[in-house]
């Protein structure tokens, strides 16, 4: 079966997929990347430096763990199953909440650049939601 939005798996239980995902819970991950995107801007802005890096990192490195799964058979949709759980752990918004209030127990500049690393990665993990990337299943197929 496919949706204009992406392939579900044969016999997937219909519930929350990228084409039924409520619009008010994608407006609202909207806002949180809104709001992460200027505050990454702002951490990269005000410090530079290793900043930049980390924002880089944030933004581009969750999706790294799709390298788990490289050579590995899947269908059209679908994550290799080995690349399921590195993905959805690093999909979470649990582990970048966690670098941004490491952030604030810091002293400077290590709390720009931890808060920074944060902000920039859940800004990743809410732009996914918004159009509609979520969480795998064990075979690898959107939740």
């Amino acid at each position: 079966m496919s949706t204009t939005l992406g392939t579900l798996r044969p016999g997937a239980p219909t519930g929350r997929t990228r084409a039924t995902t409520s619009p008010r819970v994608r407006a609202a991950w909207g806002a949180l990347a809104a709001v992460m995107l200027a505050a990454t801007l702002v951490g990269t802005i005000t410090h530079g430096g290793a900043t930049v890096a980390l924002a880089l990192l944030g933004v581009l490195g969750p999706d790294l763990a799709l390298l788990a799964g490289a050579g590995q058979p899947h269908g059209a949709g679908q994550l290799p199953p080995r690349a399921v759980g590195p993905y959805n752990l690093v999909h979470r918004p649990w582990l970048p909440l966690a670098a941004i209030a490491g952030g604030a127990l810091l002293d400077q500049p290590a709390a720009a650049a931890l808060s920074t690393l944060g902000c920039a990665w859940l800004l990743h993990v809410a732009v996914d939601r918004v159009v509609g990337y979520g969480l795998r299943a064990a075979d690898g197929y959107q939740r």
